[in-house]
């Protein structure tokens, strides 16, 4: 859900492993809709060195369309999370919408 108030679920799915701090994997679109395989986010933390290495693995995504907005999506996610650990602040302007004007620009919709 995002945080702005608005009741909108960015992202509808279920949780499928959590071995909290170092492992989530989760469902993308697990609906009646849903293509299969369902497609699949994991995310992994570990240490690596003196710092923390996140990798995440977005797996099954069924169109070349839909690889594209995951990937806007996503930048625009970690550009956000960026800067909140690092400041304590989200950026001032939405992820949703910093997609949402990436995809206008760069797919003229």
């Amino acid at each position: 859900m995002r945080t702005d108030g608005s009741g909108v679920a960015d992202v509808v799915g279920r949780v499928v492993e959590s071995d909290r701090p170092r492992l989530l994997a989760m469902t993308f679109g697990d609906s009646d809709e849903a293509p299969t395989p369902v497609p699949l986010v994991t995310f992994t933390i570990e240490a690596f060195y003196d710092i923390v290495k996140l990798t995440v693995v977005h797996m099954h995504i069924p169109s070349d369309d839909d690889r594209a907005a995951a990937a806007a999506g996503w930048s625009s996610v970690f550009a956000n999370l960026k800067t909140l650990l690092e400041t304590g602040h989200a950026l001032p302007q939405a992820p949703w919408e910093m997609h949402a004007d990436l995809r206008e620009q760069y797919m003229g919709e």
